[in-house]
């Protein structure tokens, strides 16, 4: 049995923007750009990056809430990409999302037992007495009281709200779950217990998680591996262990080098990247971070470095180190 739930191959999402309201010519967004990814069945891979490197488009690709451009999905065998729209019904029982933000993905007109309920009504599973038993265990497995269930988002906090929204996630007992930085938007204290939650989940429903984050100490705590993308592709894929202690890509080090240290007393060697992200409209030639790289060489400004294993199960896209 392949150990694989989910592979991508050349994925790519681009997006065309005119270039002016009487113009006919149009600029391209390669938000996503020839991804090849897998990821194994009951593990945890962490997804890293700066704001707008295309991870949240990269999850939202997965669930077909984007159609690709290009390339393939693969989830356990079934080409997403090529399902028709009662299939993909089917599928979105096994593949669902844990948003970034939990007031604004919530419908505030609706209690949360009717949020939680939602997806039971839209496969037909259960009449109403069931669906309500079902929605209740489910609040209490997260953490929340069962007679919650008429009261409506505005009247929790966030890490509550947050909550809700993994309880609708898990409540048709999917294998996969995208969690788009799921945590970003709560206090340090509740982004502890949001993860353990999480955790805990994952060790009873046997759950595989993409966890999509730009907090890399966040990342530390709940990946099994990390891939690190840069402006739409991947550029350094490993175990977590791997690319925390030894890190190959010069932008994932500078990445780590930011991380804040809990001690005060001690210093950390900080790499500054000079200059700003490329505009990913017209990215550089060659490489696209060769612009900020302190390493660079002639090569990287003339030809993008394919991912290749360096070391066994540890990826790497770089001049210098392939």
């Amino acid at each position: 049995m392949n150990d694989d739930i989910l592979t991508l191959n050349e994925l790519k999402k681009y997006f065309f923007k005119k270039d002016g309201f009487f113009s006919l010519q149009q600029s391209v967004v390669k938000a996503v750009d020839g991804v090849n990814l897998s990821i194994k069945r009951g593990e945890t891979l962490g997804l890293v990056g700066e704001s707008g490197c295309g991870k949240s488009t990269l999850g939202r690709l997965i669930l077909k809430l984007e159609e690709p451009t290009a390339g393939r999905i693969c989830f356990e065998g079934e080409d997403v990409t090529a399902c028709s729209k009662k299939k993909m019904r089917s599928l979105r029982k096994e593949m669902q999302i844990i948003f970034q933000d939990p007031y604004s993905s919530l419908n505030p007109r609706k209690t949360i037992g009717k949020i939680i309920e939602e997806p039971f009504i839209i496969h037909g599973i259960g009449d109403r007495k069931q669906r309500k038993e079902k929605v209740k265990k489910l609040l209490d497995l997260v953490g929340l009281r069962p007679e919650y269930i008429d009261r409506y988002p505005h009247e929790f906090s966030g890490g509550q709200r947050q909550r809700i929204g993994i309880a609708r996630a898990i409540s048709l007992h999917p294998k996969l779950i995208i969690a788009d930085e799921p945590v970003s938007a709560l206090d340090v204290s509740i982004q502890a217990q949001v993860l353990n939650l999480l955790y805990a989940l994952q060790e009873e429903f046997h759950l595989t998680y993409l966890f999509i984050a730009h907090d890399l100490s966040v990342v530390k705590f709940v990946s099994d591996r990390v891939a690190v993308m840069y402006l739409g592709r991947i550029v350094e894929l490993a175990k977590s262990t791997k690319i925390y202690n030894n890190s190959l890509h010069p932008y994932t080090e500078a990445l780590l080098s930011a991380v804040p240290v809990p001690d005060p007393t001690m210093k950390k060697k900080r790499i500054i990247l000079e200059g700003d992200p490329p505009n990913p409209i017209d990215p550089p030639s060659g490489c696209y971070f060769h612009t900020r790289c302190m390493y660079k060489m002639n090569i990287c400004d003339k030809e993008y470095p394919p991912i290749k294993e360096v070391e066994k199960g540890h990826f790497v896209a770089c001049h210098i180190r392939c």
